[in-house]
C-alpha cells in the first residue's frame, strides 16, 4: 500500500492503533494529507507512538498524554524550520514570456550594414568625425548626441565581430527576462550613462566608439538578475559582482585598442540597473505591451536623432 492509499485511509506509517484513547490528547490537526504525513515520520523518528483518526475532513494526530508536551516541541520545531518551504518560484525566471522574440537580428545585422556604410576609423572619415565619442566635443560643446552615436560605429572588422558574436548572444537572452522594449532602453541607457561618466573623468582628450560598453552593461544586469533568480541568500549574491568582474578581466582589459574605463563603467551601470529592474514595481511594467513598444520606440527614436544632430 503506498503512503497517499494509507493516509487516504486513515493509517499513516509509524502510527500506532493500540494507545487507550482515555490517555490520548490531539497534538496535531491537518487538511493536508501529505503534511500530516510528515508530521507522523516526526513521531516516529523520535520513538512517539502516535495515532491517526480522520475527522470532518481533518486528520489529527493522538499521543499518550505522558508524551504530548515532547510530541509537541518536536512538531513545532518541524515545522518552523520547515516553514515556507518550498519557495515559490521567482517572477522573473517562471512567469514571464516576451509577446515577441528579442530583436537580435535586428540589432546586429543593424550594426553589420551600419558598418558597411562608414567602413573602420580613419583620421578623415566624414562618420567617424561626427559621430565618434570626442570628449573635448562632448564636454566644451555639449555634442552629447555622441555618447549614443559612438555605440553604433567600430574601429575595424575585428571589434565589430567581437562584440555582435559576444553582445548579440547575450542580449538575446536578456531580452528574454526583461521583454524588448525594456531590454534594448536598459542597454541603450546603461552603455550611454557609462560612457558619459568614463567622458568625464578622463577629460578632453580620450576618443572612443564601439559597441562594447553596451555589451558589458547588459553583462552586468545579467549578472545581477541572474544572482537574484537562483538564490535568495544575501551572501550569495555577491556572485554577479565576482562574475562580471571576472569576465571584464578576460575580455575586456586587453588589446590595442580596448577603452577599459568604458568597460567598467557598462559593467557598473549594469549591475546597478539590473538591480532596478529586480524591483517587483519594474517587474509588473513587462507585462505591459503598451510600456514595452513605447520603450522599444524611445530607444529607436534616440539612436535616430543622435545622427540627425551628428550630421551636418
Amino acid at each position: 500500500m503506498s503512503d497517499y492509499q494509507s493516509i487516504k485511509e486513515g493509517n499513516l506509517p509509524g502510527a500506532k492503533d493500540s494507545i487507550n484513547p482515555d490517555k490520548q490528547v490531539t497534538v496535531f490537526a491537518t487538511d493536508n494529507n501529505q503534511e500530516a504525513f510528515s508530521c507522523s515520520l516526526v513521531l516516529s523518528s523520535v520513538g512517539i507512538r502516535h495515532s491517526c483518526h480522520r475527522k470532518q475532513g481533518n486528520v489529527l494526530l493522538y499521543v499518550l498524554t505522558d508524551d504530548a508536551a515532547l510530541a509537541n516541541h518536536h512538531l513545532k520545531a518541524y515545522l518552523r524550520e520547515n516553514e515556507n518551504w518550498p519557495p515559490e518560484p521567482a517572477d522573473l525566471e517562471h512567469n514571464f514570456i516576451p509577446l515577441l522574440q528579442p530583436p537580435t537580428l535586428l540589432l546586429l545585422g543593424s550594426l553589420i550594414l551600419f558598418f558597411t556604410v562608414t567602413g573602420p576609423w580613419e583620421k578623415h572619415s566624414f562618420w567617424f568625425s561626427h559621430g565618434a565619442g570626442d570628449a573635448e566635443a562632448i564636454l566644451q560643446n555639449q555634442e552629447y548626441y555622441r555618447l549614443i552615436t559612438a555605440l553604433t560605429l567600430h574601429a575595424d572588422t575585428v571589434h565589430l565581430l567581437g562584440n555582435c558574436l559576444f553582445g548579440g548572444f547575450l542580449f538575446h537572452f536578456f531580452c528574454k527576462l526583461t521583454g524588448n522594449g525594456m531590454g534594448l532602453f536598459s542597454m541603450l541607457f546603461t552603455a550611454t550613462l557609462a560612457n558619459y561618466i568614463n567622458v568625464v573623468l578622463h577629460g578632453n582628450n580620450h576618443l572612443f566608439v564601439g559597441f562594447s560598453t553596451a555589451v558589458f552593461a547588459i553583462i552586468g544586469m545579467l549578472a545581477m538578475i541572474s544572482g537574484k533568480l537562483r538564490s535568495n541568500k544575501r551572501y550569495l549574491r555577491v556572485f554577479p559582482l565576482i562574475a562580471g568582474t571576472a569576465l571584464l578581466a578576460m575580455i575586456g582589459s586587453s588589446g590595442e585598442r580596448t577603452d577599459l574605463g568604458a568597460h567598467f563603467f557598462g559593467l557598473g551601470c549594469g549591475l546597478g540597473c539590473g538591480w532596478l529592474l529586480n524591483r517587483p514595481a519594474v517587474l509588473q511594467l513587462r507585462e505591459s505591451l503598451a510600456v514595452q513598444a513605447t520603450l522599444f520606440s524611445i530607444s529607436i527614436s534616440a539612436i535616430i536623432i543622435a545622427w540627425q544632430l551628428a550630421l551636418p
